[in-house]
């Protein structure tokens, strides 16, 4: 498994986006995959995983290693457009970047109900009336014990063809509070 995590805030990655200046010289090798890519509303961390054959081999039994960033004094600039193309009329639509939703208290206390090593191997995202909790890694003795919290909780556990995950309805949680 060639695989690393890269752990970024949310803040660093819309600066990237923006092409304000930032303090960060890439180490990343050349031929750089990304696999994934999201954001843990929790943790305030945009997580990405990248996949390259220089990196060293690791056995799948083991978590995804975090691959540290080089930071460096330099700063990166926006490349200067090589053309410009005019609209055709004087309106021009603003895009519109959906913020995401910030989680809520009950599921904060839902998060807390999981001990500090199960949350580690878990995340958690709030998707409508559910907070889906998804395994980061493959679950072997824990996933019993995980299972009863999420149960306890008025959650269960949703089998998918790929990816498989526990959603526990938010108005079970609200007696938490």
């Amino acid at each position: 498994m060639k695989i690393r995590t890269i752990k970024l805030t949310p803040e660093f990655l819309v600066e990237l986006l923006q092409g304000k200046a930032s303090s960060f010289t890439s180490n990343l090798p050349s031929d750089i995959e990304l696999l994934d890519l999201r954001l843990d509303l929790f943790s305030k961390q945009v997580l990405a995983i990248v996949r390259s054959d220089s990196f060293e081999d690791i056995a799948e039994s083991y978590p995804i290693p975090e691959f540290n960033l080089t930071k460096t004094a330099g700063s990166i600039t926006a490349p200067k457009p090589t053309a410009t193309v005019k609209p055709e009329s004087k309106y021009e639509p603003k895009p519109t970047i959906a913020k995401p939703t910030q989680p809520s208290k009950t599921a904060i206390k839902m998060e807390n109900e999981f001990s500090p090593e199960q949350r580690k191997l878990l995340s958690f995202t709030v998707k409508g009336d559910y907070v889906v909790v998804k395994p980061i890694q493959f679950l072997k003795a824990e996933w019993e014990d995980i299972n009863e919290v999420v149960r306890s909780l008025g959650g269960k556990w949703v089998k998918g063809d790929i990816i498989s995950y526990w959603g526990i309805p938010l108005q079970q949680g609200e007696n938490l509070l």
